[in-house]
């Protein structure tokens, strides 16, 4: 049976511009909301865990694919980043893998400030998270056109465990914006020069990039202090 799916371009932003309500209103909703909020927590914390289905190929690790869109030019905390950031779904074989897959969006087709993440199942995409903390990204700039194809081969090589790293791979992300469309893969680990030496090497070689390529490499402490994934990052050819 195939996972129901909405389109990610269906998603809606969290800002609905309705804050007319009245006072007493407001305050009933606030308290229906948070018990809202409970059962919703608890419910999930029963949910079933994902696994492979009979006959299936199992992946290594368990992988949830999400979805995020701001408005560029406005301020984004952690907070309201938490709030905008939507999971799809999680899946725990390669057959699911291609179940939800087939029926997203690809990041070529996206439009505005849009970005798909794909992280290990418990990891959130976000620089705060404790399995990313002390972390970083390698980022690859891309013409437009090319965002579609490389997203396909970055996340394929990354489910099939194709980096060779360890536990250290994170997730990866595509950023689809205005002028130019961006990928990068989270590791754990900043400080391990020589890991992040081999996720540049198998980046260049599954991407099949020209050996001019220009990729950067930031760490997440960084992007914590200037609230900025892709400024000020360090270049390598």
């Amino acid at each position: 049976m195939r996972p129901k799916l909405r389109s990610p371009d269906c998603l809606k932003d969290d800002d609905s511009g309705d804050h007319d309500q009245n006072e007493e209103n407001s305050t009933q909703k606030d308290g229906e909301k948070e018990k809202s909020e409970r059962d919703k927590s608890q419910s999930s914390n029963k949910r079933k865990a994902v696994v492979p289905g009979p006959a299936e190929h199992p992946l290594q690790y368990n992988y949830t694919f999400w979805y995020s869109r701001r408005t560029p030019g406005r301020p984004t905390s952690s907070q309201s980043y938490e709030q905008n950031i939507k999971q799809i779904g999680t899946f725990a074989s390669v057959e699911q893998f291609w179940r939800f897959y087939s029926h997203m969006v690809r990041p070529g087709d996206l439009t505005g400030h849009s970005d798909f993440h794909l992280f290990k199942e418990g990891i959130k995409p976000m620089w705060e998270d404790d399995a990313n903390k002390n972390g970083g990204k390698w980022i690859i700039r891309l013409r437009k056109g090319l965002a579609s194809r490389c997203w396909e081969n970055l996340i394929l090589a990354m489910l099939g465990e194709q980096f060779m790293v360890g536990e250290e791979i994170c997730g990866a992300v595509v950023s689809v914006r205005f002028q130019e469309d961006i990928i990068s893969i989270w590791n754990k680990t900043a400080s391990d020069q020589a890991t992040t030496a081999r996720i540049r090497d198998t980046l260049r070689r599954v991407l099949n990039l020209p050996p001019n390529t220009i990729m950067e490499y930031k760490t997440h402490t960084d992007s914590i202090k200037d609230n900025s994934s892709f400024r000020n990052t360090k270049i390598t050819l």
